[in-house]
């Protein structure tokens, strides 16, 4: 029989093993690092000063769409960026994003659960609102674009970037901290408690389809959930 401490082992290895990605050169991986740490320091400044525009100004959305693009050029520029297939390696991309979007509706559903709950709690449920204030007072197209525009640029970057510049170096852990420490720039402890559940699910998929396909597929429908189901609850 298998013993608990096996089976943790066993849980860790899987995490930490990345030998579906590519390798590359110490000089590739060495540029990837410094492009990665550049992008995280700009992105999380950029992402403190765009939630702390008060709901309804205009400049929210220029400010979200720049953090959108440093997020993409970052990702860009680190290097190649994985779409992955599933199963790995001849599935296809499509397949994993069928999968990711499937992935992204339960999970939505889980958070929409979680809401009922925590908005009979003032002191957390005032978080959830100062970040929904956006939608309620603003253009909602504009938010439901500059939402999804920022997904797919986050997957880009934090489960493409950020995961191949971890390779070696349990990726999948490793990855998602920093996804929550970034997002905690926000100053808002909602979307760092967000980003534990939706990173670590992200990095997972990364980890499963050797790709960002999966994890921008759940995403998107997990992002477009929230921006419907959410404001009403709050």
């Amino acid at each position: 029989m298998i013993t608990l401490p096996e089976k943790v082992q066993f849980l860790i290895g899987t995490m930490e093993d990345d030998s579906n990605d590519p390798p590359e050169t110490r000089a590739q991986m060495l540029r990837r690092r410094i492009v990665v740490v550049v992008t995280l320091l700009v992105g999380s400044v950029l992402l403190s000063i765009s939630l702390s525009i008060d709901p309804g100004d205009s400049s929210f959305y220029p400010m979200t769409f720049a953090l959108a693009a440093v997020w993409a050029i970052g990702a860009v520029l680190s290097g190649p960026l994985h779409l992955g297939a599933f199963p790995p390696p001849r599935g296809g991309p499509v397949r994993a994003g069928a999968i990711g979007v499937a992935v992204g509706l339960a999970l939505g559903a889980v958070f929409v659960v979680g809401a009922l709950v925590v908005r009979e709690i003032p002191p957390i449920a005032d978080f959830v609102s100062d970040v929904l204030d956006h939608a309620d007072q603003g253009t909602f197209s504009l938010i439901l674009a500059t939402a999804l525009v920022n997904g797919v640029a986050e997957e880009m970057f934090f489960r493409g970037a950020v995961y191949t510049a971890l390779k070696g170096h349990a990726p999948v852990i490793f990855s998602t901290l920093i996804y929550i420490v970034a997002t905690l720039a926000s100053g808002n402890p909602m979307l760092g408690f967000a980003a534990i559940l939706l990173g670590a699910v992200s990095a997972l998929e990364r980890r499963a389809t050797g790709g960002i396909v999966a994890s921008m597929g759940t995403h998107i429908s997990w992002t477009i959930i929230m921006v419907f189901a959410l404001p009403p609850l709050f």
